[in-house]
C-alpha cells in the first residue's frame, strides 16, 4: 500500500503525481532503449479481436482478477500505459476523487472487462484500475465477459505481433490446416502467410484439374502437408539447402520461389534442388 500523510486529498494529489511521474520515465526509457511505443502502450481490444478472430462471447459474472493481467482497453487506448498509468493530467480530478475514496475505505464498484485467454481489456472503469495498481493492490473485483477467438490468445505480448496473428487467422481460414500442419506452416513474414494461402489454392487447383475431381477444403489442406509440404521439407533438409534458423515453411516457400523461376514448373526433383543450392552458393 502507498504511504499515507494523513490527508486523504494530499495523498491522493501525491499518487498522482506519482503515476504521471513513473509513467514519464518509463515511456523515456523505452524510447531510449529505442524500444516500439506499442510495448509500453495500453493494447486495444477491437485490434486484438480483428486480429485473432471472434468466434463467440459469454458471460461470466463478477470475478476477482489480477491488476497485472489487464493489458488493454476497449476505447481508451491512449489515455493510459499498459501498467494503466496516465498519459496526461487530463482526467486528474476525477482519478484524484477515486483515489480518495479507495484511502478512506469507500466501497468501489466492480470494473467491467473482457476477457481473452489470460488477458483482460477494461471496458469500464480505466481509473479504478489506475488508482489500484498506484496503490499497489494486486487484484480488482470485475464483472467478466469472456470472448472466444479463432486463433489462441497467445504470443501478443505488443501490438505488433497482432499484425501476424491476423495475416495467420487469414490464412487459417481459407486453408483449414489441423494438428501438426497448423504448427509446421508458422512464417515470421506476415505476407509470408498469404503466399502460403495462393500456394497451397494453387496447388490444389492443379491437382483437382489432373485427377477430374473436386476436393473441400479440410482436404485441400491436409493432401496438400502430407503429398507436397511434408516431403519437400524432407528433400530441403536432405539437400542442405535450409537455413540454420529458418522455419521449414519458410524455407518451402523461398525454395519453391526459387525452382520456378529457374524452370518454370512446379514438379520437384534432386536436380531442382541441386539448382538452387547452386544459385545460393553463387550469392554468397
Amino acid at each position: 500500500m502507498a504511504s499515507s500523510s494523513g490527508s486523504p486529498r494530499v495523498d491522493a494529489e501525491s499518487d498522482f503525481m506519482r503515476a504521471r511521474r513513473h509513467q514519464v520515465l518509463s515511456a523515456l526509457a523505452a524510447r531510449l532503449r529505442n524500444e516500439r511505443e506499442d510495448v509500453v502502450q495500453s493494447m486495444s481490444f477491437d485490434e486484438v479481436v480483428e486480429a485473432l478472430g471472434r468466434r463467440a462471447e459469454n458471460y461470466l459474472g463478477t470475478k476477482v482478477i489480477p491488476l497485472d493481467a489487464i493489458v488493454g482497453s476497449v476505447d481508451k487506448v491512449r489515455d493510459f500505459d499498459r501498467r494503466f498509468r496516465p498519459t496526461s493530467a487530463r482526467s486528474r480530478q476525477r482519478w484524484e476523487r477515486l483515489a480518495r475514496a479507495s484511502r478512506t475505505g469507500e466501497v468501489i464498484p466492480p470494473i467491467e472487462v473482457y476477457q481473452i485467454g489470460d488477458y483482460y481489456f477494461v471496458r469500464d472503469g480505466h481509473h479504478r484500475v489506475s488508482v489500484a495498481r498506484s496503490l499497489g493492490i494486486d487484484q480488482i473485483e470485475a464483472k467478466v465477459t469472456a470472448i472466444e477467438t479463432f486463433l489462441a490468445p497467445v504470443g501478443i505480448a505488443a501490438r505488433g505481433d497482432l499484425e501476424r496473428k491476423f495475416w495467420r487467422r487469414l490464412m487459417l481460414q481459407r486453408v483449414p490446416f489441423t494438428g501438426a500442419a497448423r504448427a509446421a506452416v508458422a512464417v515470421d513474414d506476415p505476407f509470408d502467410y498469404g503466399i502460403i494461402a495462393e500456394t497451397v489454392e494453387a496447388w490444389a487447383a492443379r491437382t483437382m484439374h489432373a485427377e477430374g475431381a473436386y476436393m473441400d477444403k479440410e482436404t485441400m489442406a491436409k493432401r496438400w502437408y502430407a503429398e507436397e509440404f511434408q516431403p519437400v521439407v524432407k528433400m530441403i533438409e536432405e539437400a542442405g539447402v535450409r537455413g540454420e534458423d529458418e522455419r521449414p515453411a519458410a524455407a518451402y516457400l523461398r525454395v519453391a520461389g526459387e525452382r520456378y523461376r529457374l524452370i518454370r514448373e512446379h514438379e520437384w526433383n534432386a536436380e531442382v534442388l541441386a539448382a538452387v543450392k547452386r544459385k545460393g552458393r553463387r550469392r554468397r
